[in-house]
């Protein structure tokens, strides 16, 4: 083992997914890209580690050469994963404020319709918690604050899209109204 792979680093989480109870990616990311590159391997990892878990107890895997952390609830499966000298209390915390700002987000109803239906909100969650394999927060009210800062300052959902058109072509109808005034006056002197 070359002493390189055991300097510490910030990046600590290699890969986040979920999966439903029957082993089909609802969500992942991938920090590393020399881990698996490709869709394909991307998604016969998830499978192998699908495999080896959903039936376990435990809750810290080791597969491939990577430590993985997991938890399971309802239809859904949750994994944290990073490199084989990995802290697991490291990426258990990790795990742990995902799960827990999800559970808030999704108002204690952590399965996989309300999950698909609030997708948006569970990408800015992965992204208040890791940043290009660093974690950056680990407490889930943190997350949950900046989440729902950032949901007020760029809203996502079709309404606020709907409203942000319907706004635009108020607008635009005010300054055409404006404009056939100013030409009727123009015209008018």
């Amino acid at each position: 083992m070359d002493s390189t792979s055991l300097e510490p680093s910030l990046y600590t989480v290699k890969a986040v997914f979920i999966l439903d109870n029957d082993g089909n990616r609802l969500l992942s990311k991938y920090y590393d890209p020399e881990l698996y590159p490709s869709m394909k391997e991307q998604k016969n990892f998830e499978r192998n580690v699908f495999n080896k878990t959903h039936k376990a107890d435990n809750e810290i895997a080791f597969l491939e050469g990577m430590t993985i952390v997991y938890k399971g609830n309802i239809d859904l499966f949750f994994y944290v994963v990073g490199s084989a000298q990995e802290n697991e209390l490291m990426l258990m915390s990790v795990l742990n404020c995902l799960f827990d700002s999800l559970s808030q987000i999704l108002r204690k109803n952590v399965e996989r319709r309300c999950l698909l239906d609030n997708m948006e909100g569970v990408f800015l969650v992965v992204d208040e918690i890791i940043d290009g394999g660093v974690i950056l927060e680990s407490d889930p009210q943190q997350v949950l604050q900046k989440v729902s800062y950032r949901a007020d300052e760029n809203p996502l959902s079709e309404q606020s899209v709907a409203q942000h058109i319907t706004e635009k072509l108020a607008l635009t109808s005010n300054v055409l109204q404006s404009a056939k005034e100013q030409i009727k006056w123009s015209i008018l002197k």
